[in-house]
């Protein structure tokens, strides 16, 4: 199987597990299936609260992210300059990040609010630049960065921060 598929299957299924866990947990949710940018699902609640959520899921590993969608970044020379907080997109936007597990029932989840997510993520961005004097050492315009699930274990299972 080629890669483009078996990511585009990782991210449905991923996708339609939390769909399902929100059925599971009383509330109706719509997938969009990756057209819409900033979110994957809207859930609603019985007195018709509605929530969007951003699904990002993997097989292993940690979850990769782009720096330059949470907060500004500048170069100076080969150094990069950590700016001003991007805008939340949506507001209230809930992140289900997703581990698929190697069989069937053992996946993990772990819900946290964007706004958290992004200062995480800004965090170890500024931590990783700070060990390397600013700079990235291959790729010094680079944007990735990344998370693990040791770093969000206590978001784990966290479905009350949508109902």
């Amino acid at each position: 199987m080629t890669s483009g598929i078996r990511n585009q299957l990782t991210k449905q299924v991923g996708e339609y597990l939390v769909a399902s866990e929100l059925a599971r947990n009383g509330l109706i949710s719509a997938t969009f299936s990756g057209n819409i940018p900033e979110f994957d699902i809207i859930a609603t609640n019985q007195s018709g609260k509605s929530r969007a959520i951003q699904v990002k899921t993997i097989n292993n590993g940690s979850w990769q992210f782009s720096i330059d969608r949470f907060v500004n970044i500048e170069m100076d020379g080969n150094s990069q300059i950590i700016g001003s907080k991007i805008v939340q997109p949506i507001s209230n936007l809930i992140c289900v990040l997703v581990l698929l597990g190697q069989s069937y029932g053992k996946d993990e989840f772990y819900i946290i609010k964007w706004k958290k997510l992004q200062d995480l993520l800004i965090d170890n961005h500024r931590n990783y630049l700070s060990k390397n004097n600013g700079q990235r050492p291959k790729a010094k315009e680079s944007m990735h960065c990344t998370i693990n699930k040791d770093q969000i274990a206590i978001f784990r299972d966290n479905w009350n921060i949508i109902k």
